[in-house]
């Protein structure tokens, strides 16, 4: 059964699945290799990603090679199959000529390659290209011709960089703002007209209210009569015609509640049904203006493109800039990106002027539309940064919380949202009515998603996680969208005054928003919906229903710090053997494993319930470190399911040594299922809470372990645990723990003593056999007497350092 994790990756070599552990890539033409597969094809030299050459001379080729054997072109070959003449000839002549590349290729070191160290320099031939823009133009930022370098907007010179430039479209050359081709009066004009349409249809909407509205008002009139006078008539014959008691309206006051709450329940039963014919109607409705304005904009912009290369051609030639590849007047049909994420941007720091721009629109209110998307992407120069203002400006609106004026018209500024006031328009039906208004092809996509409520484990067979998100066509390629989960963290917070600072006047805005959700990768996007049509998983091998129920259950966090499962077997249900345990490992990538921090919780599936027979279910579970990898073995205390939440930070050491309380946020949740238990487990020893094992020591405190690497230990009667301090530490201290044994009654069997200035013994002599835990604390010796000590006079606790799992035995 195929499963993706974190990249979905074949092996170019041999076709076979390539998993993280054992991966190299993605290349610049996002192809994959087994670490033994990644050898030159012609003479099986070993390579790296430093040392490897892309045929640069043939775009079919994806193979790697050597230095020795890298393809190279024969004498005489530089014609407009290997390198783009043409382009070369019509790029018009510009006040510098750079002599090293001319038509006739005379400077191109005789043979028509680049030089050596040029191609190194630019990411050309070999490596990953990453250090340096793909994109490097001729033309300096005074407008000067740069010598000796190639041109790459004129050249077809490399079959990646042509690939990255179409998918990225981020080169120098710029898009021109929609106002230069389309007047802003002749899209206002169509902007009215779809009003005009949107004004009819809320009048039906209206109109249709309150038609049934009124009969459900006459409906349960004629019934309440009815009613009313066959309590009469029962009253009359049996109290005989007496004067009516206070029994007698009792029963008619049950009566009228009871007629209003059936009311009540059937009418919200008919609103329901028809804000969802509302909604169908309202996202059709779009769906046919979106398609009127993106046909008017695409016209124009047609239009203009022809009468400017009709300009270019008769010109005087002194445009540096070739145009960027033309925007795809009719949508293209589902295909997976060819391009990562990462290789569009790496850091949403890139679109910070972007990001403002939004920031500041969202402050103001604009009367049409036109106006709001004007104002969005007048600075825009690429369809990626349109999308991008378009996303940040509903994020920062932040529309689920917004309050409206109940006598809202259409003309007013806010009356722009009043489909999002009357539950008849959502973030993704408003993200695609805005992106047409940009010019830019826009999808909603339907489909189901482990949203608000899910567990692990839950098959969706209803619609209680049916959920809509957009595709937007952006880079060359269809990319997702989520606008409502990007939205979910935006916040009001309360400035808080640093030290001596009077405090804070106002409350100041933090717009939060999770940037995953953003041009998310399929790979990425695919644990979390799964739409309804299979072409738009947008993956190279589609997966089913049942397998989208089998994935693990992860959050965004997940991939921001870049984590992923390094076993193929880990799954939304982990099942336990026979004695109860069951163990989920998470890899983390090399440069977060000195900041991340991870924590658990455990409780009954089906209930809230975290204890089991009086103790903690978090004692049912050994956290563990080692190398890059974080495990959690779980033992269950008895037959059924339980609910494990994993959770992670990012934290420097010196924020972990403070002791403020630290956030920590749900990365992934898993069911452990026990079917049946043959062993009786008992809890771990009560140390401190999170992880087992030197590593944090390590992590913190920089101390090294030198006779214990793992966290657990098998031992004698005694045992000595030896450090090597990396820097000075002060204070040491260890606790024993055994169930059933008071700590106080352990206290006198662990020792430590310090030898040689930096290695630290911890000694231990066991009064009895059975398992054990070992607690260690320290603290910083560069700690000044007067920092121990905070406001109130209390002396700070040490701080925990590490702690063990020992099993003592005389067989040991």
């Amino acid at each position: 059964m195929y499963r993706p994790n974190f990249y979905e990756s074949t092996c170019l070599r041999c076709a076979q699945t390539v998993y993280q552990v054992d991966r190299v890539g993605p290349l610049k033409d996002f192809t994959f290799f087994h670490a033994g597969c990644f050898k030159c094809a012609i003479c099986g030299t070993k390579l790296t990603l430093k040392t490897y050459y892309n045929n640069q001379h043939t775009i079919n080729d994806k193979e790697v090679y050597c230095s020795s054997h890298v393809p190279k072109p024969g004498p005489g070959t530089l014609d407009g199959s290997s390198v783009g003449i043409r382009s070369a000839l019509n790029v018009p002549r510009s006040g510098y000529v750079n002599e090293q590349i001319r038509a006739g290729g005379a400077h191109l070191n005789g043979h028509g390659s680049p030089p050596a160290n040029s191609s190194q320099r630019d990411g050309i031939h070999g490596g990953t290209g990453g250090a340096s823009s793909p994109y490097n133009h001729n033309y300096s930022g005074d407008g000067s011709y740069q010598y000796g370098r190639f041109d790459a907007s004129a050249l077809h010179i490399a079959h990646a960089l042509k690939q990255t430039e179409l998918q990225k479209g981020y080169s120098k050359a710029r898009e021109k703002p929609i106002d230069y081709y389309l007047d802003r009066d002749e899209q206002t004009r169509l902007e009215m007209k779809h009003r005009k349409e949107e004004d009819d249809l809320y009048r039906k909407f209206a109109h249709h209210r309150e038609e049934e509205d009124r009969r459900i008002r006459e409906e349960f009139r004629d019934e309440w009569e009815k009613e009313l006078e066959q309590l009469s008539a029962r009253w009359e014959r049996e109290k005989g015609g007496r004067v009516r008691t206070q029994q007698f309206q009792q029963e008619k006051e049950d009566l009228e509640k009871n007629m209003t709450l059936r009311r009540d329940k059937k009418k919200e039963s008919l609103t329901r049904k028809m804000l969802e014919h509302e909604r169908a109607a309202t996202a059709a409705l779009v769906e046919k203006q979106s398609s009127e304005m993106l046909e008017l904009i695409n016209e124009a912009r047609s239009e203009y493109m022809l009468q400017e290369s009709l300009y270019l051609d008769e010109g005087d030639g002194y445009t540096q800039e070739a145009p960027p590849p033309p925007y795809p007047s009719r949508a293209p049909p589902p295909q997976p990106p060819a391009l990562a994420k990462y290789h569009i941007y790496n850091d949403p720091l890139e679109f910070a002027d972007m990001d403002q721009i939004a920031i500041s629109v969202a402050q103001e209110d604009q009367k049409t539309f036109t106006d709001l998307v004007r104002q969005l992407v007048s600075r825009c120069g690429s369809d990626i940064e349109k999308a991008r203002t378009i996303f940040r400006w509903i994020t920062v609106k932040n529309l689920n919380t917004m309050q409206f004026d109940e006598n809202l018209r259409g003309d007013t500024p806010m009356g722009l949202l009043r489909g999002i006031k009357h539950g008849t328009e959502s973030y993704h039906v408003l993200f695609k009515r805005l992106c047409s208004y940009a010019g830019l092809h826009c999808v909603v996509i339907k489909g189901y998603s482990k949203s608000a409520g899910y567990q692990p484990g839950v098959c969706f067979e209803d619609n209680r996680f049916r959920n809509s998100w957009n595709a937007v066509y952006v880079a060359g390629a269809w990319r997702f969208v989520q606008c409502n989960w990007g939205a979910r963290h935006l916040v009001n917070a309360k400035e808080v005054p640093r030290p001596g600072q009077a405090k804070a006047k106002n409350d100041s805005l933090r717009y939060e928003y999770d940037d995953h959700y953003f041009l998310t990768d399929p790979r990425e996007f695919i644990y979390e919906f799964f739409p309804l049509q299979e072409e738009w998983q947008l993956l190279k091998q589609p997966i089913s229903l049942k397998d989208f129920e089998e994935l693990p259950f992860v959050r965004s966090l997940f991939f921001r710090y870049g984590l992923y499962f390094p076993d193929t077997n880990t799954n939304a249900v982990m099942y336990t053997d026979s004695t109860g345990a069951a163990t989920v490992r998470i890899a983390m990538p090399a440069h977060m494993q000195s900041s991340l921090i991870f924590h658990y919780n455990l409780k009954f599936y089906d209930n809230d319930g975290d204890g089991y027979d009086g103790v903690s279910l978090k004692r049912f579970v050994m956290q563990s470190v080692v190398g890059n990898i974080v495990a959690f073995r779980v033992h269950a205390p008895c037959s059924g399911s339980f609910l494990l939440d994993i959770f992670a930070n990012a934290v420097t050491p010196k924020e972990y040594l403070t002791g403020e309380p630290m956030k920590f946020k749900s990365v992934c949740k898993f069911k452990i299922a026990c079917e049946e238990l043959q062993t009786v487990m008992v809890p771990l020893p009560d140390c401190a809470s999170g992880e087992w094992g030197p590593t944090k020591a390590t992590r913190l405190f920089g101390l090294i372990p030198i006779t214990h690497q793992v966290p657990l230990v098998f031992a004698g009667r005694e045992l000595e645990i030896q450090f090597r301090m990396s820097r000075p530490l002060t204070d040491f201290m260890a606790t024993l723990h055994k169930n059933g044994i008071e700590e106080k009654r352990l206290s006198k069997y662990v020792t430590h003593s310090i030898a040689d200035d930096d290695v630290v013994t911890f000694s231990i002599n066991f009064p009895e056999e059975g398992q054990y835990g070992l607690d260690v604390y320290t603290r910083e010796s560069t700690v000044s007497p007067t920092a121990q000590h905070d406001v109130t006079g209390e002396k700070h606790l040490l701080t925990h350092c590490c702690k063990y799992l020992i099993n003592s035995s005389k067989r040991n």
